[in-house]
């Protein structure tokens, strides 16, 4: 076990850890952040996306040696980095179905919009390549058009 530091959501926080424990379990077990969720374990469907040092991160992937000293924004935190109107979006248009794989999601969605303010559906295959089991593919792609149209009309962020 080993202690280590990070910001999280803002917060800098402390905890006692094996330094191969996945940053996911880090934030879900021991730091109770149970918004990122557990999907594959092998960083393809990106349940567990959050952003690390503002890139958006499969958690599952990153040991807890890897982010001593790392500021990590989670779905709890999205909304305090500019994610509100993502969030307001989602549940406005109904994008999510079984809503599992949607933190993950709007975690992608707002780390593309750093990327680049009116992405084109080529980028959002690109840089939101999160797994829907439910296939809601058509309504994240119309919430993420429709959020762009809103932040370059109010010069707002994600």
């Amino acid at each position: 076990m080993s202690e280590i530091t990070l910001k999280v959501n803002g917060q800098l926080l402390s905890v006692d850890v094996a330094p191969d424990t996945p940053l996911l379990w880090v934030l879900r077990d021991h730091l109770g952040m149970t918004g990122t969720k557990f999907g594959c374990g092998i960083a393809q469907c990106g349940a567990c996306t959050v952003h690390l040092n503002g890139e958006a991160t499969r958690s599952c992937s990153v040991t807890a040696e890897a982010i001593s000293g790392a500021e990590v924004v989670t779905i709890e935190g999205l909304s305090q980095t500019g994610g509100a109107v993502l969030q307001k979006l989602w549940a406005d248009m109904n994008v999510s179905q079984c809503g599992y794989c949607q933190a993950g999601v709007l975690m992608a969605t707002a780390a593309m919009f750093k990327q680049t303010a009116k992405p084109t559906d080529a980028e959002i295959d690109a840089l939101v390549s999160n797994i829907c089991r439910c296939g809601t593919y058509p309504r994240i792609r119309a919430a993420i058009h429709k959020a762009a149209g809103m932040m370059v009309a109010e010069g707002a962020a994600a």
